[in-house]
């Protein structure tokens, strides 16, 4: 596995042990509050544009987001290079907390805390189907082998849905949707000032 890979897990999988440690002690200072915030929520601070994506709301997200990043996370570290890899696996969270706090100023309602590293995930999702379109994927459930192409584009349109009709309430489709929309601009900005 590749370095920043393996320290992306270790440092999701310690900041979900110290959650289960501190419970919500955490999440006040560190998981991505509304920008309004509220009477009975914290106030947003800039570096939970960071830190958000080391805390989960559970085992399964846990394990669904480590899962993807074991899966695609050395791949697009190899293809981009250490350095770069960093540099686009955080502008994609960043972009990703973005996203989550433009459409929660919109919308308003109750402010709730985002967590998770999906927004990072999303963007290596992005990046491994526009490196390799044609690779063969097979879903988990059910088992269905695909190109790469398809799986993103698929995916992505049903983040697209999910997020504009309201399913599943208290997941982040458009953070998941910011992601790879941040990873996209960074991507083309590169092959822009590469060619």
């Amino acid at each position: 596995m590749m370095p920043v890979t393996r320290a992306l897990l270790v440092g999701c999988i310690a900041g979900y042990l110290l959650q289960l440690v501190n419970g919500d002690l955490l999440a006040i200072r560190f998981a991505l509050w509304p920008l309004n915030g509220g009477i009975y929520a914290p106030p947003f601070e800039i570096w939970q544009l960071i830190t958000y994506s080391f805390l989960h709301g559970g085992f399964a997200h846990l394990a669904f987001n480590m899962f993807a990043l074991y899966m695609f996370g050395s791949e697009i570290e190899r293809l981009l290079g250490t350095r770069r890899y960093l540099i686009y696996y955080f502008v994609c969270v960043v972009g990703a907390g973005l996203a989550q706090l433009a459409v929660a100023q919109i919308h308003g309602g109750d402010p709730a805390p985002t967590v998770g590293a999906s927004g990072g995930i999303f963007g290596l999702l992005l990046a491994f189907g526009l490196a390799y379109p044609r690779r063969r994927l097979i879903l988990l459930f059910p088992p269905i082998p695909m190109p790469a192409w398809l799986f993103v584009t698929l995916y992505g349109l049903l983040e697209l849905f999910l997020g504009v009709t309201g399913t599943e309430a208290g997941v982040a489709h458009f953070a998941h949707l910011g992601g790879m929309a941040a990873g996209l601009l960074l991507i083309l900005y590169w092959r822009v000032r590469n060619a």
